[in-house]
């Protein structure tokens, strides 16, 4: 990433997955997409999947908090709206995202995934920390501020 200048971040849309580049300065603005248009911050955790993890998680320059989780996961289930909340109060300086370890098995067992719910911090693509089990609302807000 160092043909971006330090004034400027590059993200990835989260509807089309076309890179953005956008000055600091316009993250608090809504900014969206320069292809689909949609907003490039949408107050809730991004979906991934097996096709655009990797692209998400190393091609945006803000940190990015993954939530490793299954369906029939009952703490899961019980901490997916905290965690909707906190990626509305977190964006635009963390992207808090899901992904379905039933439907990614492969991403799930790349990344030593053994219980769920499973939290990992990335920046630009390097795991930074995790932490296993549900997290209410504000201790994942805690965790996320102290590792970013």
């Amino acid at each position: 990433m160092t043909d971006i200048p330090s004034t400027a971040v590059q993200m990835v849309c989260q509807s089309c997955q076309a890179l953005n580049r956008l000055p600091k300065a316009r993250l608090e603005d809504q900014p969206v997409c320069g292809k689909c248009h949609e907003k490039l911050f949408q107050q809730k955790p991004v979906e991934l999947n097996q096709s655009n993890f990797n692209r998400f998680i190393s091609k945006n320059a803000l940190p990015v908090v993954v939530d490793f989780w299954a369906p029939w996961c009952g703490p899961c289930k019980s901490m997916a709206p905290g965690y909707a909340q906190a990626a509305a109060e977190l964006e635009p300086s963390v992207i808090l995202a899901k992904l379905d370890t039933e439907q990614a098995q492969q991403l799930a067992a790349q990344y030593n995934i053994r219980s769920i719910p499973t939290l990992i911090l990335f920046k630009e693509g390097k795991e930074i920390d995790r932490v296993s089990g549900a997290l209410p609302k504000q201790q994942l807000i805690n965790w996320i501020k102290k590792n970013q």
